[in-house]
């Protein structure tokens, strides 16, 4: 990928979160809120699994 079309994609993704940011707050949230839930449920299952395997 050339380097002014790699721009181009960047701003434009950027755009289009600040979009989405700006017009749907609660919803913007809830996303964030699950992503960290999904996030932090995967490092807890990754501690488990080490813990396990040197328990």
């Amino acid at each position: 990928m050339s380097s002014g079309l790699k721009k181009i994609v960047v701003v434009g993704v950027v755009v289009l979160v600040l979009f989405f940011l700006i017009t749907q707050p609660t919803q913007s949230a809830d996303l964030v809120h699950r992503v960290l839930g999904w996030l932090k449920d995967g490092a807890e299952a990754i501690v488990t699994f080490f813990k396990t395997l040197f328990a």
